[in-house]
């Protein structure tokens, strides 16, 4: 099942996406309730019934674009250098001679603040601009509170998944010599276009990656690349923080950023980025022409 969140008379409502584009509105559904986005329907799921009223009144929205998909209770809880040849262009690029690939993850957030949706402008603020990079990523909507999780059984605490890219301004990022700042502007996190259940997906490191700039393809690989899967980041997580149903877990990006080439070719204002996962759909972005 693919879940939305669009807007809906002055306010947000969620969304069941169908295989021809068209989208029922489950504020239509539940008038009275609450749902605003995704994180309503993980506390309290679509029954069969209601799936099918929804799929009878759903219609086409021309020119509508899906909001974020949900705003998750805590930050964005991102991990880095998780593909071993972007963990080596990114020593590279730092001038690094050890190349030595992390035997843990390397954990850093962003705010949820950062968060657009598909179609949305990436807007970067003063001093931010001229070195702004794209890691397209595959993203982990928790499901349920879980603490320590377990490899046979860490998977069960997964929602869904979606699509993300982690905007950085590397500049900020190596000037800084932390990644919070840079990564976490205003805009900084494309997300979307929806949530695809987890029973659709199946093996989250079966799946492609690929990140396209003006249609130029710059990142292309699958998730069993991965140094850790998604299970590892499950397990490490739990380990010592607890999990809330709407969390969200970005598993990190492929090489082929700007940053890591030998000249780097950062984004410019009106440059379109589309990041693509294969079971889950495209998510694109442009940057804004005034930065």
């Amino acid at each position: 099942m693919r879940l939305a969140t669009f807007p809906y008379k002055g306010a947000t409502t969620a969304a069941v996406v169908f295989e021809n584009d068209t989208v029922g509105l489950v504020r239509t559904l539940r008038e009275r309730d609450s749902a605003l986005d995704i994180g309503d329907l993980i506390r309290r799921p679509l029954g069969a019934q209601e799936l099918e009223t929804l799929r009878r009144v759903a219609t086409t929205q021309p020119g509508v674009h899906p909001l974020p998909p949900l705003l998750p209770p805590k930050n964005i809880i991102c991990v880095g250098k998780n593909y071993a040849q972007h963990a080596i262009e990114g020593a590279r690029a730092e001038g690094l001679k050890d190349t030595a690939l992390p035997t843990e993850p390397i954990w850093f957030t962003k705010p949820r603040t950062c968060l657009i949706g598909d179609h949305q402008q990436i807007v970067a603020p003063p001093g931010y601009g001229d070195t702004l990079d794209y890691e397209g990523e595959l993203a982990v909507v928790i499901g349920q509170r879980a603490h320590h999780l377990a490899k046979g059984t860490a998977l069960q605490a997964v929602f869904g998944y979606t699509i993300f890219n982690d905007i950085t301004a590397r500049a900020v990022q190596q000037g800084r010599k932390q990644w919070f700042k840079g990564k976490s502007a205003d805009t900084f996190g494309p997300i979307g276009p929806w949530v695809v259940t987890a029973d659709e997906i199946g093996d989250p490191q079966s799946l492609h990656v690929t990140t396209r700039v003006n249609g130029e393809l710059r990142q292309d690989a699958d998730t069993r690349d991965m140094i850790f899967s998604v299970v590892d980041l499950l397990i490490d997580l739990t380990q010592s923080i607890t999990l809330e149903p709407g969390d969200i877990v970005s598993t990190g990006t492929p090489a082929g950023v700007a940053w890591g080439m030998d000249k780097p070719r950062y984004l410019q204002p009106g440059d379109r980025v589309v990041v693509e996962v294969s079971g889950i759909g495209r998510l694109e972005n442009s940057v804004a022409s005034a930065m």
